[in-house]
């Protein structure tokens, strides 16, 4: 049996396991994440769901127990050919573009998100030179992560073109004329898993896992510390999923590594 976790987000797969009372080395029951869906979509009204893009590339899967990826991806490639073996469930979390991209361009929009209801395009007006260096910094941050647990992250920017939602390789205009982005508004209310999951959950894992292995992460820092001031909300003081939440924060990191 494989149960595929999806996306798999901050460790899903590892989360799903001790839910379900599993070892994380035993083999009868696969479990697997993904690094994102294989496709966008937003609610667009009561049933109603619009796609506004589907992946043409780097949608990463890892099994628990790296022996079993390529297995799953085998699996997963007759629906999704675009799948692609990651290293590890490690590469599956931290290729996670979301908390990169949907705080910033919250954070400096969050006066217009207020004024009106969100009544303007998320990406091709709210992304600006200022909100692409702000992205930049946090992928920076994530990439080093990557690096000190062994695993490769690519840029969102890069993570971006691959998937075919953007035509250009940088923070700016590759978002703010991306074709697969094209048409998303704002959130209407900054109440949105923009800021209470990719902040509040995602990145406050990010940086647990950051100073795990000793990584410093100043940029993270200040992200969470501006939002849990705007959402009246520790986001810190409060986390939804940490090392400990997990049974991994007795793991020294090289144990980490080969999750």
């Amino acid at each position: 049996m494989t149960v595929l976790v999806n996306p798999g987000s901050c460790l899903g797969a590892v989360a799903f396991a001790r839910a379900a009372g599993l070892e994380l080395d035993q083999d009868e029951i696969v479990v697997a994440e993904t690094s994102t869906l294989p496709y966008a979509t937003r609610v667009t009204g009561p049933g109603t769901v619009h796609v506004f893009h589907k992946l043409t590339g780097a949608l990463f899967v890892a099994a628990l127990g790296q022996d079993a990826t390529i297995a799953v991806r085998d699996q997963l490639a007759q629906v999704w050919p675009e799948v692609v073996a990651a290293t590890s469930v490690w590469q599956t979390a931290l290729q996670n573009g979301n908390p990169v991209i949907h705080p910033a361009v919250t954070l400096l929009n969050a006066a217009l998100i207020e004024r009106t209801g969100g009544d303007f395009m998320f990406y091709e007006e709210g992304v600006t030179p200022a909100t692409g260096r702000l992205m930049a910094a946090v992928d920076q941050e994530r990439i080093a992560i990557g690096r000190a647990l062994g695993v490769e992250v690519l840029t969102e920017p890069a993570t971006g073109v691959a998937q075919g939602y953007m035509l250009e390789d940088n923070y700016t205009t590759g978002y703010s004329t991306a074709p697969g982005f094209l048409g998303i508004k704002a959130q209407d209310s900054l109440e949105n898993r923009y800021l209470t999951e990719d902040v509040g959950v995602t990145m406050v894992f990010f940086r647990d896992v950051a100073r795990s292995v000793g990584v410093q992460t100043p940029v993270m820092d200040a992200i969470v510390e501006v939002s849990s001031i705007i959402m009246d909300t520790d986001y810190a003081a409060d986390p939804q999923r940490t090392l400990a939440s997990l049974g991994l924060a007795d793991l020294p990191a090289e144990q980490l590594r080969k999750l």
